[in-house]
């Protein structure tokens, strides 16, 4: 989201403060590590010798302070459930899974809202 469109979103939660506006996954990955609250890499596999993954989000469109949920699952057998705050329009934060090597097949995590509606999925392996 460039700076216009974050500016005119402020005016408009200024002018209209009553106006919803929808929370966005402008950004999303999985990622190794995160160094200076950015990801490092995306992977879309757990890599040799890695056994911690770490979803990032950038979220945009909060009018005010809200909620959202990083759940993982392993197949469908949900795994773990991360609330996190979304404290700003323009919002970049993170969660982690160790993941042991014996946990193999498909992943994914759902980013969801506060009412555990899903904004994006992100599939990945660990062979």
């Amino acid at each position: 989201m460039n700076r216009f469109s974050l500016l005119a979103c402020l005016v408009l939660v200024l002018v209209f403060p009553g106006a919803a506006l929808a929370l966005e996954v402008a950004e999303a990955s999985l990622t190794t590590e995160i160094i200076d609250r950015l990801p490092v890499d995306q992977v879309d596999t757990l890599p040799d010798g890695v056994s911690t993954l770490y979803c990032f989000s950038r979220i945009v469109g909060a009018a005010e302070e809200t909620k959202i949920q990083h759940v993982w699952f392993r197949g469908e057998q949900e795994m773990a459930r991360i609330e996190l705050p979304v404290r700003s329009i323009n919002w970049r934060t993170w969660s982690s899974k160790r993941i042991p090597a014996d946990w193999s097949g498909s992943w994914r995590v759902e980013i969801q809202d506060q009412y555990g509606e899903v904004l994006t999925t992100l599939p990945f392996a660990v062979p």
